[in-house]
């Protein structure tokens, strides 16, 4: 089978990694932004605010999450727009695309158990199923989760019993290699109907996601696998491909030039790309810890604040990780 289609199988498949609830954080396979501190939702939270102030947002928008996963990060952008902007609570439509139900049923039963019946929560499968007139994207870590297909030096990798053989001539991977000056590495399936898919269900939007990568290709393969947080290259020669496959989680490096093409051929214009520290400061995560400092315990702000250090430290996830935002007006 051609790789996209083997990584989809362990990612998606009816067994697949993200099929059934995983948790995420010190007793899962990895971190995320999300599972470190609601201050990340707080920020985002924050920059929502500011959109309806300078009029972007409507008072009645639709904020949406892709890829939400437990929903906690949605959750926590709510519980910030409670702290900061009440009023916003009522008349918001709070919606997820996802995709499982095991994980719709999740996510459905945390948010009644953290806001009762004061947040109305809808879920859609898909991005086609949704329309709306005005809305705010949130997504967190879904481009290096897309399937990607594998290249090295003209030719397109197949998988046959979890071996990798570079045999396939595929068009449309070459084209995209030399586009981003590769002659190996990752080329990822479906930014393209994915951006299409965002352009048609809102008339007008912004849409903001945090990824691992660069805007430019890495020269390399990037590909690995996380489980109990230890890392190992997918070509690592005593990987065991068989054992780990469906039970961990795969991933790659974005090439966020990659997504930005995606993006401005369906129309939508793209804005900025920061390192996650900029990102997070500019939109006020500092400001919010201020609040905090002035109306907490000191010892409660003091491990928030090594919270949204790890957020926003260089040598932690400050730099590696991008911010990504586009607008669609």
């Amino acid at each position: 089978m051609r790789f996209s289609d083997y990584m989809s199988e362990w990612l998606y498949g009816k067994d697949g990694y993200y099929a059934t609830y995983k948790d995420i954080g010190k007793s899962g396979d990895f971190y995320t932004s999300v599972s470190t501190s609601k201050f990340f939702g707080g920020a985002v939270a924050k920059h929502i605010i500011s959109l309806v102030d300078e009029g972007f947002l409507a008072e009645d928008a639709t904020i949406c999450e892709i890829g939400a996963h437990h929903g906690y990060f949605l959750a926590d952008v709510i519980e910030f727009i409670y702290t900061l902007r009440p009023k916003l609570l009522e008349s918001f439509e709070f919606v997820i695309i996802e995709r499982f139900e095991t994980l719709q049923e999740f996510q459905a039963n945390y948010f009644k158990e953290s806001f009762g019946d004061v947040v109305k929560l809808t879920h859609y499968k898909s991005l086609s199923e949704l329309k709306c007139k005005n809305a705010f994207f949130i997504a967190n870590e879904i481009f290096d989760a897309f399937p990607c297909e594998l290249y090295y030096k003209g030719k397109s990798a197949r998988v046959d019993t979890h071996e990798v053989i570079f045999d396939v001539d595929d068009e449309w991977v070459e084209q995209k290699a030399k586009k981003y000056h590769k002659d190996r590495g990752e080329i990822a399936v479906g930014y393209e109907e994915f951006a299409i898919e965002m352009a048609g269900a809102c008339e007008k939007f912004e849409f903001m996601s945090f990824d691992y990568g660069e805007m430019q290709a890495r020269p390399d393969f990037s590909l690995r696998v996380y489980a109990k947080h230890d890392v190992t290259p997918f070509f690592d020669e005593n990987i065991k491909k068989d054992e780990l496959f469906a039970k961990s989680d795969i991933t790659y490096d974005v090439t966020f030039e990659h997504v930005k093409d995606a993006y401005e051929e369906a129309g939508v214009e793209f804005i900025e790309l920061k390192a996650q520290m900029v990102a997070l400061v500019n939109m006020g995560i500092l400001e919010l810890l201020e609040i905090l400092k002035e109306n907490a315990k000191e010892e409660i702000y003091k491990q928030e604040l090594e919270k949204v250090k790890i957020l926003i430290m260089p040598n932690f996830l400050g730099e590696r990780f991008k911010m990504i935002r586009f607008r669609k007006q």
